[in-house]
C-alpha cells in the first residue's frame, strides 16, 4: 500500500501543521512585522489567512492562539507601528478576526486589548491608513470574520460599529460597499435568530436590541431625502431578502412594506429601479408563499409604474416564479410584450397584425417615448428580447404565448433594422431611423427568433420568415456578427420546415428555399472576409448533423457547388476557415461516401482523394486548429464505423498515430489517444471479448486466441508505443487519458498465467525490459523521451511483452500519481511559511523554497 495518502491525510491535520510550522511561524509574524523588512506579496498573506481559516474550520476552539503567543505579539508590534504597510495592517485586521471568531479567543484579545485598537474608533478608522481601501476592507472583512456569536455582535454595537458600517455601505471602492452591506445582513440575523424563540411583530420593542439599531437605521435611510441613502437601504434589503429565509424576514417585511409602497408611488425617488429586484426577491422567498394579497397588490403596482427597462427583470422573473398568481402572470407577460406590441404597432400592419395586446397594463405613451428616442430605444429592446429568450429557453412555458404575432414583431424588428419596411406611421418611421443597422437589436432579434423554432405555433408565417432571413443572408450590409446570428437562426427554422414538409406542396416550398440558401451560402463561401467563409462553413456543418437523412436536402446540396467549394476551403490562407473547412468535409463524407446512396466511384467526389488530403493536413499544416479538427474527424468516422473492415481500420489507425505521436500540440495528441481508445473498444467488442475493457476476462481457449489476435492487431499497428510514450508526456492531460486506456486493457488482457510461470524463475531478458519500463515510468514527464524503438530490451510491438507489461505494471498507482497537482507538496504551510520568509528576506541558509 501506498504511504502517500497517509502523508497527505497527516499534511491535512490541524495538530502536524502547528507543529511542523511552530518553528517557522514566529519567524514569520516577527519578519511581517518589522518594518526595515521589503514584506510579503498579498498572494502569499492570502494563502496564508487560507490556512487560519482551515484551522477554524477544523479546531472551533482555535487552541493555535495559546500554543503560539507570537501570534498576539505580532498584532501588538503591528499596532504600536507608527505608520504600517495598508497591505500588513489590512492583513493583521482580518487575521484577528479569524482568531476573535472564536469566543475564547475573542476574549482573550479583548483582554489584551487588542480588539478595541484594531476595530474600535480610536484603531484604523482614526488614521491616515483608512483612506486606502484595502485597510477599509480588512477592517470589514475582519468584523465579518468575527461574528459567529454575540460578544462579538454587542462589542460593535456598543462600540459605534453599525455607524462605520452604514458609512461603509456608500464607499467608493465597491468591493468595501458590497462587503458592508453582506456584514450587515449578518450581524442582523445573528442578532435576531438565536434571541428568538416565540415569533415576532412589527411592534419595536420585540426586537433584540442590535437588531432594532439597524432596522431604525434601514427605516430612517429610506426616508430620507438623500438618493444614495435611499439605494443603500434597498440593495441592504435586496441582499436580505435574497439569502435569508428565517420567519422573522416576514415581521421585518410587514414593518417595510408601507415605506416601500411610498417609495414606489413618489415620482421625485430616484431609486425605483432597486424596487423591481427588491420585490422579486421577496416573492422568491419560501416564506411568502402564502403571503397575503397586500404583497401580490404591491408588485401589481410595481408593474403598473415602473419603466420597462426598470420592471423587466421582475416581469421575467415572476413568469418563472410557480406560485406567482395567474393573473400577476399574465400582468406580467403583458407588461415584457409592450414594447413588441409597440413595434408592431408603428409598423402599420394589416389588421390582423395589429398589435400583440388587447389592452396595456402601464401608460402605452411611456413605451412609445422610449422607443423613439435614440438613446432609448435599442436599450428597451435588447433588454426585452434577452428576457424573452430566458422564458422561451425554459422546458415548460408558465404561460401562453402569442408566438405568431410575436414571430411578425421580430420580423418587423428585424425589416427595420435593415430598412427593408417603410412605415407610413410617424412613431414608426421615427423608430426605423434609429434602428437602421443597429447591431445590437439584430442579434438579440435573431437569437429570440432561433429559440421561437422550438414553438409549434407559427407554421403559418414561415414562408415570410424565410424571406427576411434569405434577405439578410444576401445583403452585403449584414456584418459578420450578425450574418453568423443568422445562420444560426435559419439552420432552426430549416430543420423545422423538414418537419413539416408532408404534402407536396411543402415539399416543393422546401426544395426552393433550399435552393435559395445554397445560392446564397456559395457566394458567402467565396468571401474575402473570412469571418463569413468560417460562419458558412460552421452553418453547413450544423445543416449536415441534423439534415443528411433527408431527401430534398441531399439532393439540393449535391447539385450545388457547395461540396467543391467546402473542399477547396481546405486550403484557405486562414486556420480557422481551414479547421472548419475539415470538419465541414468530414461532415460531408457522410453523404457522399458513406451513405448507402452515395454517387458511384469516379464521379468528383473521391474518396481516397479527400482522406490523403486530411492527412495531409494532419502531417503538414502550421496551425494547431486544423490538425485538431482532422483527428476529431477521423474519431467522429471511426466511431461511426466508416474507415472499411477491420483490416483496412488497421492500417488507418496506424498511419494516423505514428502521425500525431510527434505531434507538437497536446490537443492533437489527446485526439489520437480519443482515436485509439475507440479503436481498441471496437476490437475487442468485434473479437468477442468482454464489451467492457474494464471486464475480466474468461479463461476459455477461444478467449486466448482472440487476446493474442488482438494483441497483434495493437502491436502491428503501433499503439503501444504510442500510449507509453504518452504516459510520460509533459501535459497532463494527454498522460491521463493513456494511463486510462492501458488500465482498461490491463483489465481486459491480465496475463494471469504469465506471471505464475514467471515466479521462481530467473529473470528473462523481456522481464528485465519491462522493470526498466516500469521504473522509467515512474520518473513521469522526466522521462518523456525514453525510447520506444526496443531499446533497454522492451519491444513495443512484441504481444508477448505488451502482454508481460499489461500484467505487471501498476498501472492504478500510475493514475493516482497523474492526477496529483505538480505543486501539491509546494502548496503545504510549511512552504508557504518559507517563501513568505524568503520573501521578507529574513531566510537561514538552504532554508528558502524556491518553487
Amino acid at each position: 500500500m501506498s504511504l502517500q495518502p497517509v502523508m497527505e491525510w497527516s499534511c491535512r491535520c490541524p495538530l502536524a501543521m502547528t507543529r511542523e510550522c511552530s518553528r517557522l511561524l514566529p519567524r514569520v509574524c516577527a519578519a511581517l512585522a518589522d518594518p526595515r523588512q521589503p514584506g510579503s506579496d498579498d498572494t502569499s498573506l492570502e494563502k496564508l489567512l487560507d490556512w487560519f481559516r482551515e484551522l477554524k474550520a477544523l479546531d472551533p476552539t482555535m487552541q493555535l492562539l495559546q500554543d503560539n503567543p507570537c501570534l498576539t505579539e505580532f498584532i501588538t508590534s503591528v499596532l504600536a507601528l507608527p505608520e504600517p504597510s495598508p497591505s500588513i495592517l489590512s492583513f493583521t485586521l482580518r487575521l484577528a478576526g479569524i482568531l476573535a471568531s472564536s469566543e475564547t479567543c475573542f476574549q482573550h484579545l479583548q483582554q489584551e486589548n487588542l480588539l478595541l485598537r484594531l476595530f474600535g474608533r480610536n484603531g484604523p478608522l482614526s488614521s491616515a491608513a483608512w483612506e486606502d481601501a484595502s485597510v477599509r476592507s480588512g477592517w470589514v472583512e475582519g468584523v465579518r470574520s468575527m461574528m459567529d456569536h454575540h460578544p462579538a455582535l454587542h462589542f460593535l454595537c456598543n462600540g459605534g460599529g453599525i455607524d462605520v458600517i452604514f458609512t461603509l455601505q456608500g464607499d467608493p471602492s465597491l468591493f468595501v460597499a458590497s462587503a458592508a452591506s453582506q456584514l450587515l445582513v449578518d450581524m442582523l440575523a445573528l442578532s435576531v435568530e438565536p434571541e428568538t424563540a416565540t415569533p415576532l411583530s412589527t411592534k419595536d420593542c420585540d426586537w433584540p436590541a442590535c437588531a432594532r439599531m439597524i432596522i431604525k437605521r434601514i427605516e430612517d435611510s429610506l426616508q430620507s431625502s438623500s438618493a444614495s441613502h435611499i439605494e443603500q437601504s434597498l440593495k441592504l434589503l435586496t441582499t436580505l431578502f435574497g439569502r435569508c429565509t428565517a420567519p422573522w424576514t416576514v415581521a421585518l417585511w410587514l414593518g417595510m412594506a408601507e415605506k416601500i409602497e411610498s417609495l414606489l408611488t413618489e415620482e421625485t425617488v430616484q431609486a425605483q429601479h432597486m424596487l423591481a429586484n427588491l420585490l422579486l426577491n421577496v416573492a422568491w422567498s419560501p416564506l411568502f408563499c402564502d403571503t397575503e394579497g397586500s404583497f401580490w397588490a404591491l408588485v401589481t403596482s410595481a408593474l403598473e409604474r415602473l419603466t420597462p427597462v426598470q420592471v423587466g427583470p421582475l416581469a421575467v422573473g415572476l413568469l418563472k416564479l410557480y406560485k406567482c398568481p395567474q393573473d400577476v402572470k399574465i400582468q406580467a407577460l403583458t407588461v415584457l410584450l409592450q414594447p413588441m406590441d409597440c413595434i408592431l404597432r408603428a409598423a402599420s400592419q394589416p389588421l390582423e397584425y395589429a398589435g400583440l395586446l388587447d389592452e396595456s397594463v402601464s401608460d402605452p405613451i411611456a413605451v412609445e417615448s422610449l422607443l423613439s428616442s435614440k438613446s432609448t430605444c435599442a436599450t428597451v429592446l435588447c433588454q426585452t428580447l434577452a428576457h424573452l429568450e430566458e422564458l422561451l429557453s425554459l422546458i415548460c412555458l408558465p404561460v401562453d404565448l402569442p408566438c405568431t404575432s410575436l414571430l411578425h414583431s421580430l420580423m418587423t424588428i428585424l425589416q427595420f433594422c435593415n430598412g427593408f419596411l417603410r412605415p407610413a406611421s410617424p412613431l414608426g418611421s421615427t423608430i426605423s431611423r434609429i434602428l437602421i443597422n443597429c447591431f445590437r437589436v439584430q442579434r438579440s432579434a435573431l437569437d429570440v427568433l432561433a429559440a421561437l423554432s422550438e414553438q409549434r405555433s407559427c407554421d403559418m408565417l414561415i414562408e415570410n420568415l424565410f424571406d427576411v432571413l434569405l434577405a439578410y443572408l444576401e445583403s452585403p450590409n449584414t456584418s459578420p456578427t450578425v450574418l453568423k446570428k443568422t445562420f444560426q437562426a435559419t439552420s432552426k427554422w430549416l430543420v423545422r420546415l423538414q418537419e413539416l414538409s408532408c404534402s407536396n406542396s411543402q415539399q416543393q416550398q422546401t426544395e426552393k428555399i433550399l435552393e435559395d440558401v445554397f445560392l446564397v451560402l456559395q457566394k458567402r463561401l467565396c468571401s474575402p472576409c473570412w469571418e463569413v467563409r468560417d460562419s458558412s462553413l460552421e452553418f453547413l456543418t450544423v445543416l449536415i448533423k441534423h439534415l443528411r437523412d433527408q431527401d430534398e436536402f441531399r439532393q439540393s446540396l449535391l447539385s450545388s457547388e457547395v461540396p467543391r467549394l467546402t473542399e477547396s476551403l481546405l486550403e484557405d490562407p486562414e486556420s480557422y476557415v481551414r479547421a472548419s473547412a475539415v470538419t465541414a468535409v468530414g461532415h460531408l463524407a457522410f453523404i457522399t461516401y458513406f451513405a448507402p446512396e452515395s454517387p458511384a466511384e469516379g464521379n468528383q467526389y473521391n474518396k481516397e482523394n479527400t482522406v490523403a488530403k486530411l492527412q495531409e493536413i494532419l502531417s503538414t499544416d502550421p496551425e494547431g486548429f486544423p490538425r485538431r479538427a482532422v483527428i476529431s474527424i477521423f474519431t467522429k468516422w471511426l466511431r461511426q464505423g466508416c474507415t472499411g473492415q477491420l483490416e483496412d481500420t488497421e492500417q488507418f489507425v496506424s498511419r494516423v498515430v505514428q502521425t500525431v505521436e510527434h505531434d507538437l500540440d497536446w490537443e492533437v495528441r489527446l485526439g489520437g489517444l480519443e482515436l485509439v481508445q475507440v479503436f481498441c473498444t471496437q476490437t475487442i467488442c468485434q473479437l468477442s471479448l468482454p464489451k467492457c475493457p474494464y471486464a475480466p476476462v474468461s479463461s476459455a481457449v477461444t478467449s486466448s486466441i482472440h487476446q493474442n489476435e488482438s494483441l497483434q492487431i495493437f502491436c502491428r499497428a503501433k499503439l503501444f508505443s504510442f500510449l507509453f510514450r504518452s504516459l510520460c508526456d509533459c501535459d497532463k492531460p494527454v498522460g491521463q487519458r493513456a494511463c486510462n486506456i492501458l488500465l482498461g486493457l490491463s483489465n481486459s488482457f491480465y496475463p494471469i498465467s504469465t506471471l505464475q510461470d514467471s515466479q521462481g524463475t530467473e529473470e528473462s531478458p523481456v522481464e528485465h525490459g519491462i522493470a526498466w519500463l516500469e521504473r522509467t515510468l515512474k520518473q513521469g514527464s522526466l522521462a518523456q523521451n525514453f525510447p520506444t524503438d526496443g531499446g533497454n530490451g522492451v519491444d513495443f510491438q512484441d504481444p508477448e511483452s505488451m502482454m508481460l507489461a499489461l500484467g505487471t505494471i501498476d498501472f492504478i498507482e500510475l493514475c493516482y500519481e497523474l492526477s496529483k497537482s505538480s505543486d501539491y507538496v509546494e502548496k503545504s504551510p510549511e512552504s508557504l511559511l518559507q517563501d513568505i520568509l524568503a520573501t521578507a528576506g529574513a531566510v537561514e541558509e538552504n532554508e528558502a523554497d524556491c518553487y
